[in-house]
């Protein structure tokens, strides 16, 4: 199964975590680029992981993710983001902050989903 969602406003940092999170073991990755689309993207398909920014073109990834919990209380999430100090209390949560080396994302995957 293992279904990922990336909230990324930055198209080739997109690819580049789903590049990663496929060679870990993603089955399948949506990507949105807005607030608004990464909550019809949880409630389309329910993520398995999320990683997410913090500022996007429009919106933030911190509210999508209050957003997508309220519809699905436990969705691992992993910030990938220049402003770790603004992901704000969404609850748990790992932050690794931009340049992310493929190696931390992926161990971060695999700590959230060791059976994907």
């Amino acid at each position: 199964m293992c279904h990922v969602l990336i909230i990324e406003d930055e198209p080739y940092i997109a690819m580049q975590i789903e590049d990663v999170l496929r060679a870990g073991g993603a089955r399948s990755v949506t990507i949105a680029t807005t607030e608004t689309d990464a909550i019809a993207a949880a409630q389309a398909r329910r993520p398995d992981f999320i990683t997410s920014d913090v500022r996007l073109s429009d919106g933030t990834g911190p509210s999508a993710i209050k957003a997508i919990r309220a519809m699905f209380a436990v969705v691992p999430v992993t910030f990938v983001t220049a402003w770790p100090q603004a992901c704000g209390d969404v609850g748990r949560a790992e932050v690794l902050q931009k340049p992310v080396t493929a190696a931390a994302l992926l161990a971060s995957f695999r700590r959230a989903l060791p059976g994907c």
